[in-house]
């Protein structure tokens, strides 16, 4: 059998199809953005390289993508290579049993009128934590997420909100589940990083603060309770731009907050094994993987709920709090305050959570289960 993925270059895809490498698929990759090959996996075979120009770049054209986009993308099939052209061409090379999409509007779409036209080769669409409920509220974007969902066959989401939006949509395919994006976890590093609860003193916080994320609202709440923290160390990950710049600006939260550099998975593990409570905080996404990774490294998640898929965990399996308002930070100073309160408590209930995680997450598990997706009928 013959699959190939259609993404942008991504540590989630990479770690996708890695679980497929001992199988005997013929697996293949197609870099739709054109930005370049991935991490070497086994076999895979990479289709790069593809983006040409069909005319010279003429006068005026990088104003008009600018000031008028919606005009400039009916042009760009007149003046380069599209990603629509470059998947018929791989298509009639390989003939590909099953097409796996990633992600909806940078590289389903853009694939779309390709699809249309090879009605029996099978699409998978994996719904990104964004995809759909970020951008449902946008005209021009919903129009995409519904001619997408009429031509795909089979669905993957991260968290049963997105399956119901997709059949909202116009999806009436077959549902395969819902699977973490960033797939399984290896238990042998969580169990490495994974300290004893009782010991715990960390706050560690997601600095995201950008479109969706707003991390800005948990640094305000963090501030205004700071002299009830006296015992905690306080770390931020992922903070750039305006982020490390308002820690580092503000007397009472700098010296106090310590900005983790850019860091890998296990040394992030490091931090939510030894975490005491994380803070996860944006108006839109569809199951954290670091909410994934708070549960099985111990760490009691104070977490968002855009459109409720946080939910779908916390208070029905595992254990946690959610910030109604993203953007209200005396409620979420209040919930920290709250959580710290019942610390004792909280010990055993994110023991509770560490084991039923590792049951849930585990590398091997997730593998077979995405192996086992292929078998379409």
């Amino acid at each position: 059998m013959k699959i190939l993925f259609v993404s942008m270059p991504s540590v989630h895809v990479i770690r996708w199809i890695e679980n497929l490498k001992d199988t005997p698929y013929e697996l293949f990759w197609f870099d739709v953005l054109g930005r370049g090959k991935l991490e070497a996996i086994g076999s895979l075979h990479q289709f790069t390289g593809w983006k040409k120009r069909k005319l010279p770049f003429i006068k005026g054209e990088y104003f008009l993508s600018k000031k008028f986009p919606v005009l400039y993308e009916k042009m760009i099939p007149y003046l380069e290579v599209t990603a629509d052209e470059a998947l018929e061409k791989i298509i009639l090379e390989i003939q590909p049993d099953i097409v796996h999409g990633f992600e909806l509007h940078y590289c389903s779409y853009p694939i779309l009128k390709t699809m249309k036209k090879y009605p029996d080769i099978k699409w998978i669409y994996s719904c990104w934590g964004n995809d759909i409920f970020r951008h449902q509220v946008l005209k021009s974007d919903l129009n995409k997420i519904q001619t997408v969902l009429r031509r795909v066959d089979f669905l993957i989401t991260d968290c049963k909100r997105d399956f119901h939006l997709a059949e909202k949509y116009g999806f009436k395919g077959n549902f395969l589940g819902v699977l973490p994006g960033g797939t399984g976890y290896d238990i042998n590093n969580i169990k490495l990083s994974y300290k004893e609860p009782t010991t715990r003193k960390i706050i560690l916080i997601k600095g995201y603060q950008n479109e969706i994320g707003r991390a800005i609202f948990v640094l305000k709440a963090i501030k205004a309770i700071i002299k009830k923290l006296e015992t905690f160390e306080i770390y931020v990950f992922s903070a750039r731009g305006e982020v490390a710049d308002f820690i580092l600006s503000d007397s009472e939260l700098n010296g106090r907050i310590k900005i983790l550099d850019q860091l890998s998975q296990i040394e992030l593990f490091s931090y939510f094994g030894r975490a005491f409570m994380y803070i996860g905080n944006n108006i839109s996404d569809g199951m954290p993987n670091t909410l994934l990774e708070s549960l099985l490294l111990g760490a009691y998640p104070l977490q968002s709920n855009p459109g409720n898929a946080t939910k779908e965990l916390i208070g029905e399996k595992y254990f946690g709090m959610t910030i109604d308002n993203p953007e209200d930070s005396d409620e979420i100073a209040s919930k920290i305050l709250q959580i710290i309160d019942e610390k004792e408590n909280i010990v055993s209930l994110v023991s509770l959570n560490h084991k039923n995680a590792i049951g849930d997450y585990d590398y091997n598990k997730i593998k077979n289960l995405i192996c086992g997706l292929y078998n379409l009928e």
